[in-house]
């Protein structure tokens, strides 16, 4: 039986739409191996498809048929770490899961590459799958059916404290909610800030990241449909964040935040949220995945 860990995703970046994505260090666990029938079950009690409509079945599958091989079944054992529809890319890891997992299982006839092109496929876009992949902060940019995609390393000054709301937002509904075209002025107002995102990150250039998260095209559309962001955003930057931003779509709002101190705003942003009666939401200090998914022969 193979183990594959994939880790959360955070995508966007504040001004990366659709383009910037980073791996975090918080992971989902998958076990598989072929068997003659579908058998799926979890370590936990969050809810899973068991049929065949289990995304990280039907993506193995699907890289199954690519390679003109037949699955005829799979023992799936899944631990679920990645809160669904929270903008941490659950949807993403289970795709990277199953189409590593087959590829295992084949004797690795995809590389990465053939990989990363292949799960931007099936998920419609790569900011989550590929860092799912890759590890630490990826730029992509699709072309046609193929991924051109660069992993950097995140500075170790640089953590990321995570709040988790305890209700969903899924995409579609985010992504209903944008406009149909963007000015002139605001394109490149994201440009910019994207651009300077990504230098930022890398380099620990921690006084950037403020006006690097900055954002026209997609967060003042989708704060409407998130519950007490205004209070969340204004607390975390009270506290010290070097730069908050919605996590994908949404609802997760991430704070970019100084290594050194993570844990005391960590502490101090569960407390300030229960001051603020924001019941529900937990707060988790993450760093960047440098590695990506990883597969452990068992």
């Amino acid at each position: 039986m193979i183990r594959i860990d994939i880790p959360a995703t955070s995508a966007n970046l504040g001004s990366g739409f659709d383009s910037l994505g980073i791996a975090l260090t918080m992971h989902n666990r998958v076990w598989m191996e072929e068997a003659d029938t579908l058998e799926i079950s979890t370590t936990d009690d969050v809810q899973v498809p068991t049929d065949e409509s289990n995304l990280i079945y039907w993506a193995a599958k699907h890289l199954y048929e690519i390679c003109g091989k037949q699955l005829p079944g799979l023992r799936i054992i899944q631990e679920n770490n990645i809160p669904m529809a929270r903008g941490l890319g659950s949807s993403s890891a289970c795709i990277v899961a199953g189409i590593l997992g087959a590829n295992r299982m084949l004797g690795s006839p995809l590389s990465q590459a053939d990989l990363i092109n292949l799960a931007a496929q099936i998920e419609g876009h790569p900011d989550n799958t590929s860092p799912a992949i890759s590890g630490g902060l990826v730029a992509s940019a699709m072309e046609g059916r193929r991924v051109y995609s660069v992993s950097v390393p995140v500075s170790e000054k640089i953590s990321f404290a995570v709040m988790i709301p305890p209700f969903e937002l899924k995409t579609e509904k985010a992504r209903g909610v944008l406009p149909a075209s963007y000015s002139r002025e605001d394109t490149v107002y994201n440009l910019s800030r994207s651009a300077l995102m990504t230098a930022s990150l890398f380099s620990g250039d921690l006084q950037n990241l403020r006006v690097a998260v900055q954002d026209r095209i997609h967060q003042p559309y989708r704060s409407g449909l998130i519950d007490h962001y205004d209070s969340v955003f204004r607390m975390s930057y009270e506290l010290g964040s070097l730069g908050t931003y919605v996590s994908g779509a949404g609802p997760t709002i991430i704070s970019m935040i100084d290594t050194a101190g993570a844990e005391d705003f960590g502490r101090n942003c569960a407390s300030h949220l229960e001051d603020r009666g924001i019941r529900g939401w937990r707060v988790v200090i993450l760093h960047a995945d440098p590695e990506g998914a990883k597969i452990i022969i068992e």
